[in-house]
């Protein structure tokens, strides 16, 4: 279907991609995947035609048809909604263009007549009498309304021009779909739909995504990018990122027959397959593990930061009260009427429809800003550490990471340089890295800091606003096993999927009328039917 042959790329002396050879084949879905800066991006739009090769070819079967998750958000902006996702599918959109033109002819003439003819027979042939009603049902899916569908590009919001420009993507089903990182701004049930479809697409997908769930969910092949080559690896995310943790630990134990070896990736790939087969998730085409060669499996590069969250002491049995809590802003009613009892050992997601009232419940628990009625009060006993949405504050002051990260302990010992670098190390920032401004951090980098503050404070109850934003997978996973094993309380806001089943025991939900609050798992909330009977109430 699609073919990339001896593909090498270099800027410089630094080489991206180094005689990468892969085929995309159809009915398959492959996830790309590699640290910050392994070049996941600029692979797919070598793939797509936007970047050149230093050298080799990418070819696409011929008669086959490729469509791309459009970054620009502006680059519509000319259009209607609903001509926008008509030129997803950039042939049929021509071939119409062409037709429209001959018949406003003044001087319609046989030729023209017997030309519009032959386009008329291809464009029926290609589902053109049925593409405006196919482009309505697509927009509709990814909860796009109708009255929406004539107006301009530039009028909408950025969370519906990333819809629409998906839905233009997804349009008339392309032979080959390449998404990059398609999950960014869309909310629970878009993703959750978007997941269905590509689950069931009987055509090629190539896509990159931070989102673990939805690699797992969508994904048949995994393309890791690493060492300047892209290895291709049969099975989701999970059995990914599992596999190669197991081969790092079996490189590191050189004393370890061979055999042992072999018999325990064996054993791992038998008990992974039989997991997979019982998943909600999993679908009949994701078969394909058990004919994995286990030579194959490879330790992987990655660097993997030491997130460790120690508590100082333990809670006691009274950990939050909150009392009749309420917030409006900007003439916005957020939540209203929240009352809440936290207990030792609560993990709690906190949703809501709209993410400024997550957003200033955290700020008001934190004592960041005022509630417009109620009150709250923490246990004795607790200690807390947040994460808020926004850390621009902590980053203003031009001074290196040791001395950034001093100004969070008040231990005589940890204060010392040597520490505070070793420290640092273990958060990757090694050697002259600890010396860097703090005014000079990528968003990553940031949020890395963030988290040894945290740390450092070794606070029993954590509070943390989306704290995977900006983190590549492998600071995503170790933060996840990091909170799975914490001893103390957690309140969590968060987009990852995934981090919220695993981790959370308690769901709150806010509302304009109220508090939604269950002690089950995330995905059993959002299939519980009487969780959606209330939804619609407090939402009405």
């Amino acid at each position: 279907m699609l073919t990339v042959s001896n593909l090498s790329l270099q800027f410089g002396k630094r080489v991206l991609f180094d005689e990468v050879n892969i085929k995309f084949t159809k009915g398959n879905c492959y996830g790309i995947i590699g640290a910050n800066g392994a070049g996941k991006s600029t692979f797919l739009k070598i793939l797509s035609g936007e970047q050149d090769p230093t050298s080799g070819n990418i070819s696409l079967e011929p008669g086959k048809r490729m469509s791309v998750l459009e970054q620009d958000h502006f680059a519509y902006d000319n259009f209607t909604v609903l001509d926008t996702i008509l030129r997803g599918n950039k042939k049929l959109y021509e071939i119409k263009d062409e037709m429209d033109a001959l018949y406003a002819k003044e001087n319609f003439s046989d030729a023209d007549g017997i030309k519009a003819g032959e386009l008329g027979v291809i464009y029926e042939e290609m589902g053109g009498w049925n593409a405006e009603s196919d482009a309505q049902t697509m927009l509709s899916n990814v909860d796009i309304s109708e009255d929406m569908h004539y107006q301009m590009m530039s009028e909408l919001e950025n969370k519906d021009k990333v819809r629409v420009l998906l839905a233009q993507a997804l349009f008339g089903s392309p032979d080959v779909l390449i998404l990059d990182e398609p999950t960014n701004d869309l909310d629970i049930q878009t993703i959750a739909w978007l997941e269905d479809f590509l689950s069931t697409y009987e055509n090629t997908v190539i896509v990159v995504s931070h989102d673990r769930h939805f690699l797992d969910t969508v994904c048949t092949h995994i393309g890791d990018l690493d060492y300047s080559k892209l290895n291709l690896y049969t099975g989701n995310y999970s059995f990914w990122y599992q596999a190669s943790q197991l081969a790092t630990r079996q490189k590191q134990q050189a004393n370890k027959k061979a055999e042992d070896k072999k018999k325990e990736l064996q054993d791992f790939i038998a008990r992974f397959s039989s997991n997979v087969a019982k998943a909600k998730q999993a679908t009949a085409r994701k078969k394909m593990i058990e004919k994995l060669n286990i030579d194959d499996i490879k330790p992987s590069s990655r660097r993997y930061p030491a997130i460790i969250f120690d508590t100082e002491r333990q809670a006691g049995d009274q950990i939050l009260e909150v009392k009749n809590l309420e917030k409006t802003k900007d003439s916005e009613l957020l939540f209203s009427d929240i009352n809440l009892n936290l207990k030792n050992g609560d993990k709690v997601a906190v949703i809501s429809k709209n993410s400024l009232a997550i957003t200033e419940f955290f700020e008001i628990l934190t004592e960041n800003a005022k509630t417009d009625n109620g009150e709250f009060n923490w246990g004795i006993t607790t200690t807390q550490s947040y994460m808020p949405l926004d850390n621009t504050e902590f980053f203003e002051e031009k001074i290196n990471l040791v001395d950034w990260l001093r100004q969070y302990t008040k231990n005589d010992e940890e204060r010392h340089e040597e520490y505070m670098r070793g420290f640092l190390g273990k958060m990757l920032f090694s050697g002259d890295e600890a010396l860097k401004s703090s005014t000079v951090l990528s968003g990553g980098e940031k949020m890395r800091c963030m988290f040894s503050r945290m740390m450092l404070q070794k606070a029993n109850f954590l509070l943390l606003n989306e704290p995977t934003n900006h983190l590549d997978l492998e600071s995503i996973t170790t933060l996840n096993n990091s909170l799975v094993n914490f001893k103390g309380g957690i309140l969590l806001a968060s987009h990852d999927h995934e981090m919220l089943e695993t981790v959370c025991n308690r769901i709150i939900e806010l509302t304009p009328k109220g508090i939604i609050d269950r002690e089950m798992t995330y995905d059993e909330y959002l299939t519980d039917k009487k969780v959606k009977e209330l939804q619609e109430e407090m939402y009405a």
